[in-house]
């Protein structure tokens, strides 16, 4: 048996966007909280890899914890991004129809999301669809004024961040191997340490199924589908100013190929949806690829496959099996048969609109078997790293003279300082990986993909913090960018 690590109140699984805000809810009160995430940074899997839109909660069926909770988080989103300091812009967004089909499915969802509690939705003719949209394709549309655009990495780093500064201890790197119930709770095996635990909180996102059976509770089943994406080089002005999305077709594993502008400048084209065997499976393939392009053009036919800098790919959990296809409603449950283990399964799309009311809801089932007593030192904000591209002049001139630094532009693409890359290398959850400094700074995003810049944050990380360049990694052990050296 491992050494004893750490005992905890709270052990929760999983360092996705759920998985963080799980933990910052249940910071404000006085318990002791662990994190173990097998990754080495929050935000590896689904929570990183996605559209980064808030939704607005028309797509989902009435009654469900999906409806309820994508419209209380959408309607709460601004205000925790205003908290956090979490880039956020409310944009929008169209979907279009291309035959009566799609128009009857547009006014389905109309009266849908109406019920949900959505705000503002309303159904366009051709006319003022292309009044308003005048290079998007489709005979008619659905407006949803509440839809925004977010970043969310930053938003579930803004999340462990803000837990971490509120006592809670993160485990990066630490997979979980083991639950064992005992008497006064949990024993949880995780990177090779012992951890007792009063209850475990299950967040693994894609291996949510894989967390529950390890504590005895069979009978979830989680099926990987992959969504490959295209992304756009920033144009001037933007080739769209809010998403776009096709009406969605029954059964499909998703909401469509759709356009969406991100908060950084950037387009997104996808994601596709195909089921997979591995939920680690995150390769970009030619005929999806081919196929993302032609769906596209169809929604904006003026597109330009020249603008396209670059290609990823997210996975969904999803419960609904290929057979089935669709959605199926959130469970998020303690386990009848494991008390103090809760369960939260099948937290697909939208799960990151509505991670702070999944959230709420965990702390409710936590409480109905322990006294929650609010901390009155709760700091509920968190301040990020300022970003230098968005100041003004005198902003800029202003950082300068406290910090040289913030005069040296690495990322030219992006115009991003040494002193915004420095931050990134310290941050509180002490990761230092390129990836981490990528999605903490934005650096290597644009249309060169790190070609100017990502030799220079791999000699920062060697000669101003003591790496030896064999220990630069993307993400962590087993992606190394060099392998040795080719001369002394």
């Amino acid at each position: 048996m491992p050494a004893l690590n750490g005992t905890f109140d709270i052990l929760i699984i999983g360092a996705g966007a759920v998985g963080c805000a799980v933990a910052r809810e249940l910071a404000r009160y006085q318990l002791s909280i662990a994190v173990a995430e097998k990754e080495w940074d929050v935000a590896a899997g689904t929570s990183g890899r996605n559209s980064a839109v808030v939704h607005a909660g028309f797509n989902n069926r009435p009654g469900s914890l999906m409806a309820k909770f994508c419209v209380e988080g959408n309607q709460g989103f601004e205000a925790a991004c205003r908290e956090l300091d979490v880039p956020y812009r409310k944009t929008g967004k169209l979907l279009t129809a291309f035959d009566q089909e799609d128009l009857a499915t547009l006014r389905r969802l109309k009266e849908q999301g109406e019920r949900n509690g959505c705000k503002g939705l309303r159904l366009l003719d051709q006319a003022e669809l292309h009044d308003r949209l005048p290079q998007v394709g489709g005979i008619g549309a659905m407006l949803s004024p509440e839809t925004a655009v977010f970043d969310p990495f930053l938003y579930t780093v803004a999340l462990a961040e803000n837990a971490l500064a509120n006592g809670v201890t993160f485990f990066l790197g630490h997979p979980v191997t083991a639950i064992q119930p005992t008497p006064q709770g949990f024993s949880v095996t995780a990177g090779g340490k012992a951890f007792l635990a009063r209850r475990v909180i299950n967040c693994a996102g894609l291996f949510s199924d894989q967390a529950a059976a390890l504590a005895g509770v069979e009978g979830y089943r989680i099926y990987p589908c992959r969504g490959e994406y295209f992304i756009l080089d920033q144009t001037d002005p933007p080739l769209l100013p809010l998403p776009v999305y096709p009406a969605p077709k029954a059964g499909a594993g998703g909401l469509g190929v759709h356009l969406t502008p991100t908060i950084h400048g950037n387009l997104l084209i996808g994601p596709s949806a195909e089921y997979i065997d591995s939920p680690e499976d995150t390769a970009s393939t030619r005929p999806v690829m081919d196929e993302l392009l032609r769906q596209a053009q169809q929604l904006l036919p003026g597109l330009s496959p020249g603008k396209i800098i670059g290609a990823f790919c997210g996975v969904r959990p999803k419960q609904a099996p290929p057979g089935e296809g669709g959605f199926r409603d959130f469970v998020i449950r303690e386990e009848e048969s494991c008390p103090g283990l809760i369960n939260l399964v099948g937290i697909e799309s939208p799960g990151l609109t509505s991670s702070l009311p999944i959230a709420r809801r965990v702390v409710e089932i936590v409480g109905q078997g322990m006294d929650l007593v609010p901390r009155a030192d709760f700091q509920p904000e968190r301040r990020g790293i300022p970003r230098f591209r968005e100041k003004s002049p005198e902003e800029q001139a202003t950082l300068i003279a406290q910090d040289p630094e913030y005069g040296d532009v690495v990322c030219r693409c992006r115009t991003i300082t040494r002193a915004e890359l420095r931050r990134a290398v310290e941050n509180p959850l002490g990761v230092k990986t390129l990836a981490g400094i990528k999605y903490r700074a934005w650096a290597t995003t644009g249309r060169c993909n790190g070609g100017y810049c990502l030799p220079k944050l791999a000699q920062m990380l060697v000669e101003d913090y003591g790496l030896d360049p064999t220990q630069v990694t993307y993400r962590g052990p087993g992606s190394p960018l060099f392998t040795g050296r080719v001369k002394p």
